[in-house]
């Protein structure tokens, strides 16, 4: 394992590679500027399916379906992947408490070889269901509490299938129509990959999604300047 950058808002330290990385906003609207394709893929659909989710999000212009809080006292995530969640998606996972960050709650990342310094009020975003991670233990006398944000693959399903049930949609295919559904089924993987952009395209899909941060005027379009 490496130890990589800190992730905290705003903080800016050399990671093992030399490239200076920032997070200068949080998890709740950076997803726009890191995976619009899939941004826009979902939530739209659901809002047309059904405008009154606009009221029920769990913050104003939040775009992740469902929240968990873990009060702990001492939250310690064992070694998981979320796999509910959609493969190529992201989910958002902040830390809280009070806890010497130096010496505990550092997130691992297991496939990717990092223990990231992880303090209170920081937040990231992951692939859940398809990387390794959990924290590490922090001292007796200390707290740590998280949240986590994310939309289950379920709801994804959801709308791929016509915001219908799968009951719903599978009623009265024919062989062949139910051999063409699994066939898309099979390539859901693939297409998922076709919607993780590159660097220079984040760059401009930063600016197309409008997405800005509230803290200190930062666009997310600046996002993809700070890794290159």
């Amino acid at each position: 394992m490496r130890r990589n950058a800190h992730f905290a808002s705003g903080e800016r330290r050399r990671g093992a590679a030399g490239r200076k990385l920032t997070v200068p906003c949080s998890g709740l609207s950076n997803l726009g500027a890191w995976r619009p394709h899939v941004l826009r893929g979902g939530d739209g659909a659901l809002l047309r399916w059904n405008p009154q989710l606009r009221r029920k999000r769990n913050f104003p212009k939040s775009i992740w379906a469902c929240m968990t809080f873990n009060f702990g006292p001492q939250t310690l995530a064992v070694p998981h992947r979320d796999f509910g969640n959609i493969c190529f998606g992201l989910c958002s996972v902040s830390a809280l408490g009070r806890f010497n960050a130096d010496q505990g709650g550092q997130i691992v990342l297991r496939e990717l070889k990092m223990v990231v310094r992880f303090p209170a009020g920081s937040t990231v975003l992951i692939p859940s269901a398809i990387i390794t991670h959990y924290n590490t233990s922090i001292a007796p006398d200390e707290t740590r509490y998280s949240v986590t944000q994310y939309t289950a693959g379920a709801i994804f399903r959801f709308v791929e299938h016509g915001c219908q049930l799968d009951e719903q949609y599978y009623k009265g295919m024919s062989k062949q129509q139910l051999r063409d559904a699994q066939a898309a089924n099979a390539a859901q993987a693939d297409k998922g990959r076709s919607k993780l952009s590159r660097l220079s395209e984040l760059r401009a899909e930063a600016a197309a999604v409008g997405a800005s941060c509230t803290g200190g005027g930062t666009s997310n379009a600046g996002l993809g300047t700070t890794l290159a």
